[in-house]
């Protein structure tokens, strides 16, 4: 069960928050951060921001509650940082080097469009000139094309499959795959460096890995990066009754259609 202690929206909680008409209405605790930044393990990041704690998608393939010591049901309880954009503001003169938006939970996740947190962040990074690497399922991106357009930036999109039915089981609060593709050719377009991210790759791609290739190579990415589930992060028993798990046969498949299209994600971080 979703815990009871969500925050409701009212003018008091939201006095810190502008933007357009609001419609998300999903659980949420607005909360303060002690420092934005954090040292990122991830490569070319040199720090993390996440603007959010918790997630909405509820992936059943995510790791993250197990790496913050969460619950899944917890886990989906999205956490606004309601002094990021603050907090980001203080700590940037003292840090150099690559800022990771959405290390450990999607910064364009719906209630990014109530609250608008990674939007203020993006815009305190631009104001300094500092570049980014941002990661996300989300098409909401989109909206801040505007700002992106005019950053050192690379942005990375995850699908896991073309089909919409089978996303919605394993990325129930995720934006549909069709949305996704559609936002990664834009972002091309508007001439913004993006890269596709396949992860995890699992059983449910077996025999659908060249409609996922084509349907990548038809938005005009050139760099995929793919990943293996790892079972040893993840909650089995819900992947097993669900009939879902890791395939190193997928893995090999889509690796081998990436090559044979030029479309291999090694030299991502070279773009």
């Amino acid at each position: 069960m979703i815990p009871t202690e969500t925050v409701e929206l009212n003018d008091t909680t939201l006095s810190d928050f502008t933007g357009e008409a609001l419609e998300w209405e999903g659980p949420f605790r607005i909360v303060e951060c002690t420092r934005a930044l954090a040292p990122s393990g991830l490569p070319e990041m040199d720090y993390a921001l996440n603007p959010y704690g918790g997630c909405e998608h509820g992936c059943i393939y995510c790791y993250a509650p197990g790496h913050t010591h969460s619950d899944l049901d917890t886990w989906r309880v999205v956490r606004v940082k309601r002094n990021i954009v603050e907090r980001l503001s203080r700590e940037l003169p003292y840090v150099d080097g690559t800022i990771g938006i959405g290390t450990v939970t999607d910064p364009y996740q719906a209630a990014e469009g109530r609250f608008r947190l990674t939007r203020g962040c993006l815009e305190v990074l631009m104001d300094k000139g500092r570049k980014v690497h941002i990661h996300t399922k989300s098409d909401l991106i989109l909206r801040d094309v505007d700002i992106l357009s005019e950053m050192d930036c690379i942005v990375g999109i995850t699908v896991t499959s073309t089909d919409d039915r089978i996303s919605k089981i394993t990325e129930p609060g995720a934006p549909l795959p069709s949305n996704r593709f559609r936002a990664i050719e834009s972002l091309i377009d508007s001439g913004i460096r993006t890269y596709a991210l396949v992860a995890p790759v699992m059983s449910s791609l077996e025999g659908r890995e060249a409609d996922l290739v084509d349907a990548l190579k038809a938005t005009g990415v050139e760099h995929v990066m793919h990943d293996p589930l790892n079972m040893t992060l993840v909650y089995p028993d819900r992947m097993a009754r669900m009939g879902i798990g890791a395939s190193s046969k997928a893995d090999l498949e889509l690796s081998r259609l990436l090559r044979m299209n030029g479309m291999d994600g090694n030299d991502v971080f070279l773009m």
